[in-house]
């Protein structure tokens, strides 16, 4: 009889676990409703003036009632900022979950106007909402009705720079030797192009002078490869197993995003030539006057000035020739004969880079 009684606790134990077993599998399986969006609520005032001074002040702070799933359960909000009503290209300020309300400092109100395309010193309209999501994977989305207001933002340079160094280069292997930049896409970040004079020998791309990492270059020939710092250092460009044979003119083009490159022949045969190069605009201490940019040893294509002060205005590129170069876009662009003048937005004391074999330009601020 004991053991028919251990045999029958047993089963029972078994029976007990596996309903229990049951119970948390059908407690685990949710049923989630159409969601009713969370509702943002108005703002009490209409105009907001951004303080650089004062970064991590509080400079607004959104309540919203909460986006129903018919389920009592964690949901995920995104702040999302943009400059148009549709949300075209929405910029997410934050996230939070579970609440009901978050409070953002002037310098992520900043960064979110200036990420989602507004120009520094100018009143702008500035348009968000809240996404909610469920779960890791930010699932059944649903965005807020969007709230308006009026934003004067202060400046935010989001590029990154990075810059040639080795052998083949202008720095040879020295990492602030005033090494020549890539010239960076306009509506592309995270392209930059290089098209120029490189010698017989090998390369990579530093993101900051005088440091080495991080450092990029690659190790199968095709894609890049970067030590951040707690790596070790990849290969040489153009490819992991030869170097540059024959010194020359080429394009080097790389991509942060997709993390590929390319290094081809560049026929610089026919190209003009200039004896000297200028900049005059009303972003320059000279204005009208042109003011004289120097010609890289290296390469007579390529032209620089270390260390202007530039102001809110514009500028141009002048040859010796007579022949105006320019471009409608800050910072970085493609400059053209008889082109627009070339925007710039921001006083500061800025690196100046122009190739006359392309038209590429860039403007690097030194203290932004």
């Amino acid at each position: 009889m004991k053991k028919i009684k251990q045999i029958s606790k047993l089963a029972f134990a078994g029976l007990l676990l596996l309903f229990v077993s049951s119970c948390d599998d059908t407690s685990e399986m949710l049923t989630i409703t159409e969601p009713n969006a969370a509702v943002l609520a108005q703002l009490n005032f209409t105009d907001l003036e951004l303080d650089a001074n004062n970064t991590t002040n509080p400079a607004l702070t959104l309540n919203w009632e909460k986006a129903d799933y018919g389920q009592q359960i964690a949901v995920n909000y995104s702040i999302e900022f943009a400059s148009d009503d549709a949300f075209t290209n929405p910029i997410i300020a934050s996230t939070v979950t579970g609440k009901s309300s978050i409070t953002l400092s002037v310098n992520e109100v900043n960064a979110a106007a200036g990420n989602a395309g507004l120009n520094p010193f100018n009143w702008a309209n500035i348009y968000v909402r809240v996404v909610s999501s469920l779960g890791t994977k930010n699932s059944n989305t649903a965005a807020s009705n969007a709230i308006q207001f009026m934003v004067y933002p202060y400046f935010n340079y989001t590029f990154d720079d990075y810059y040639l160094v080795g052998n083949a280069a202008a720095s040879n292997w020295e990492n602030n030797n005033n090494n020549t930049p890539l010239y960076r896409d306009p509506n592309q970040s995270s392209v930059f192009y290089y098209t120029g004079f490189f010698g017989a020998g090998e390369f990579k791309v530093l993101e900051i002078k005088g440091q080495w990492q991080p450092q990029w270059g690659t190790n199968d020939g095709s894609s890049i490869e970067v030590n951040d710092g707690s790596g070790s250092d990849p290969n040489t460009f153009p490819n992991s197993n030869n170097a540059i044979a024959t010194a020359g003119y080429y394009e080097f083009k790389i991509d942060f995003a997709s993390q590929e490159f390319t290094f081809t022949p560049f026929n610089e045969a026919g190209s003009s030539t200039y004896a000297g190069m200028s900049i005059q605009g009303s972003a320059t201490a000279g204005g009208a006057t042109a003011t004289p940019i120097n010609q890289l040893s290296h390469d007579q294509h390529i032209w620089y000035m270390n260390s202007v002060r530039l102001i809110p205005g514009d500028i141009n590129f002048v040859s010796n020739s007579g022949t105006t170069f320019g471009s409608d876009t800050s910072f970085s662009g493609t400059a053209t004969a008889s082109g627009s003048s070339i925007p710039v937005i921001v006083e500061d004391d800025y690196d100046v880079w122009f190739n006359d074999l392309t038209g590429r330009y860039i403007l690097i601020p030194l203290n932004l």
